[in-house]
């Protein structure tokens, strides 16, 4: 699912929200989990899965084109962890 089709079916759900209000409250949803993330918080929605970031160390990378070898700072990356009841509904059969 893209953006643009996530915002269809909200605006179908919804019908007595504009538009434009369905795309505040999408924009407000995805910046305050970016914002807690940005923090190094955690974000837990219950039944879906949890947000978090992992720190990665800074390393030695090759450049694939010329095979040189270049450094690589350490960073934080973006973690998602499936909940439960998430795991068991992409597991039934």
């Amino acid at each position: 699912m893209i953006r643009s089709e996530l915002l269809t079916a909200l605006a179908q759900d919804n019908p007595e929200l504009r538009a434009e209000e369905v795309e505040q409250v999408v924009d407000i949803f995805f910046e305050e989990i970016a914002q807690r993330l940005a923090e190094g918080g955690r974000v837990e929605l219950r039944g879906f899965g949890a947000f978090s970031t992992r720190e990665r160390e800074a390393r030695k990378g090759r450049n694939p084109r010329t095979g040189e070898t270049v450094d690589v700072p350490a960073k934080s990356v973006p973690y998602f962890k499936p909940g439960k009841d998430m795991r068991k509904r992409l597991n039934q059969e």
